[in-house]
């Protein structure tokens, strides 16, 4: 080592003056430079296993990290990945998608060969910027030096900068160990989405004054706004008199579950979801996911419903439905000036016309989602899918939920009240985020002065994509719990079989998709440090998990439930 200072010095100083304090990672040959500076420094270096457990670990924790600084303005919600070159970025893809879709404000990095020796074609070579381009807000190579602390300082507004999302910069070897004498650049303040164009709220509210009965669908956009924007959701639902409606594929706290005029959320079944939109006026606020997992047959909305879009990404606004009015801002600050808006235009009688309204659709909705995870299996003695939830809530209502619980996940929203910065899940939809998106959101909980219990709910399709996660979680001595509902299938799959193709279930061979034999979860997980516990019946649930969230480090309970 000489003593002179180099672009990957400059990088880790980069990083501390942005208040980052942990690099996820798994180093290669051309990382050599950054993670040496990164072992001289006070950043801390998190190992993962696997590319993409890296990038799922940096997303969890910016995820969580970002409801963190909705409380303390010093922190800067950012995750940080290092991957190794082309075949490693490639790696990470899977999660740097599940990144994007749920707005995480990850920066990732890959270092990459020397810029004069790409000519030969080196071993691992690829396109790196171009591989990222379609998962990232801005992906981009530094190519010199003495660009690198303008690079960075871009690559961090980028991804901070609402509608929040992952950012990519390839570093090249020569360029890491080039000398230079340059500083990192102040990052300064990051802007809202600001307050919205006063003449289409003017144009909202009077739309939502003339509707009959409006609906509000709320989107995971309001939750990243904070709670405040949480709060301003539920103000204006109560001053317009709407119900209200999750998005499909909701994966936040949009609106407290437990508001009189909170109906459900709107699952990904084509005939629920056009009958819960089925009105004269809808408000979507902060969506993105808002359509069906696969084509569906006939519209969702009615071509003459009046539709009003409200959120930070103007790609969001009109997408799918036309926007007779669209409010481009920050979901809470618009919410709150739509709201005094919409106060001088209506009166309470009409207000609580229409909360009437919302009580009869409400009572009609509740009866058909009650049931939800309550499978009928007189003779198996596994948990269903509510006994567990229930469970869970009872022992730990206040925890904190990273979810990828697939075929349960319906379950826990309509059976636990969550709260607002409580719960995050997997909005990609790709399997293999949830569980390293524990591990960050647990990274991210030991840096409070009173951290919450994590708990990952993990399908154990999904388990089993990376399950040497976890020998992260206890390389670092973490305090995690994972519960997984373990079906010993994919479920979802043949769900999804029979929705597609017709039939019953007996028609079927289900090519891949039954665990036969099944993989010894809490084996595996021991044999990566952690503690393993298999759960056989409902009686035993309470118990395990509270065992295992009294004691420190990381527990994986395997909980059998019937599909």
């Amino acid at each position: 080592m000489s003593g002179s200072y180099t672009g990957a010095d400059l990088f880790v100083d980069a990083l501390e003056s942005y208040g980052v304090d942990y690099v996820f990672g798994n180093p290669g040959t051309t990382e050599l430079p950054v993670v040496d500076a990164i072992g001289q420094s006070d950043l801390e270096y998190v190992l993962g296993l696997h590319e993409d457990v890296a990038v799922g670990m940096a997303s969890g924790y910016a995820q969580t990290r970002r409801y963190h600084s909705h409380h303390d303005e010093s922190i800067t919600p950012v995750g940080v990945a290092n991957l190794h070159i082309a075949p490693g970025l490639a790696h990470g893809l899977g999660n740097l998608y599940a990144a994007k879709i749920a707005g995480a404000p990850v920066v990732v990095t890959a270092g990459n060969h020397s810029t004069d020796f790409r000519h030969e074609e080196p071993i691992l070579s690829g396109e790196l910027v171009e591989m990222a381009d379609q998962f990232c807000k801005w992906s981009d190579e530094v190519l010199d030096v003495e660009a690198l602390p303008a690079m960075l300082r871009r690559a961090f507004r980028v991804a901070l900068t609402p509608p929040t999302g992952p950012v990519f910069l390839g570093l090249p070897l020569d360029v890491m160990l080039a000398e230079t004498d340059a500083e990192p650049e102040r990052l300064g303040g990051i802007p809202n989405g600001g307050s919205g164009d006063p003449t289409q709220l003017e144009r909202a509210a009077d739309l939502l004054a003339e509707a009959e009965n409006p609906a509000m669908v709320v989107g995971d956009q309001i939750a990243r706004s904070g709670a405040d924007a949480v709060a301003a959701a539920v103000e204006l639902a109560e001053a317009s008199g709407a119900r209200v409606h999750g998005e499909i594929l909701a994966c936040e706290v949009d609106y407290p579950t437990d508001h009189d005029q909170w109906v459900s959320y709107i699952p990904p079944d084509e005939n629920l979801a056009s009958m819960l939109m089925d009105t004269d006026t809808l408000l979507f606020v902060g969506c993105s996911t808002n359509t069906t997992l696969t084509r569906h047959e006939e519209v969702l909305v009615d071509p003459e419903t009046t539709c009003i879009h409200v959120g930070d990404d103007p790609w969001q606004l009109g997408k799918n439905q036309p926007a007779d009015a669209a409010v481009i801002g920050d979901p809470g600050l618009a919410l709150q000036g739509l709201t005094e808006r919409v106060q001088e235009r209506l009166s309470e009688d009409v207000v609580a016309e229409r909360l009437e309204h919302v009580g009869a659709i409400k009572e009609m909705v509740e009866a058909k989602v009650a049931a939800m995870g309550e499978d009928e299996a007189p003779d198996d003695p596994r948990a269903s899918k509510a006994q567990l939830v229930d469970a869970m809530e009872r022992v730990a209502g206040d925890a904190y939920i990273v979810d990828e619980g697939v075929t349960s996940k319906y379950a826990m929203l309509t059976r636990w009240d969550l709260a607002p910065e409580q719960y995050i899940s997997n909005k990609g939809g790709g399997l293999g985020y949830g569980l390293p998106a524990s591990i960050g959101a647990a990274v991210a909980e030991s840096q409070r002065e009173e951290p919450r219990n994590v708990i990952g709910f993990i399908g154990d399709g999904s388990y089993l994509y990376y399950p040497n996660a976890i020998y992260s979680a206890a390389r670092y001595d973490l305090d995690l719990t994972v519960v997984v509902p373990d079906n010993r299938n994919y479920r979802i799959l043949k769900d999804n079989t029979l929705k597609i193709m017709g039939g019953e279930e007996d028609d079927y061979e289900f090519v891949g998709m039954d665990f036969e034999p099944p993989v010894d979860i809490p084996k595996n997980a021991e044999s990566h440090g952690a503690r393993g516990e298999l759960v056989e019946t409902p009686d035993e649930i309470e118990g395990v998990l509270e065992e295992a969230l009294a004691r420190e480090g990381t527990d994986v309970l395997d909980v059998l439930v019937h599909d």
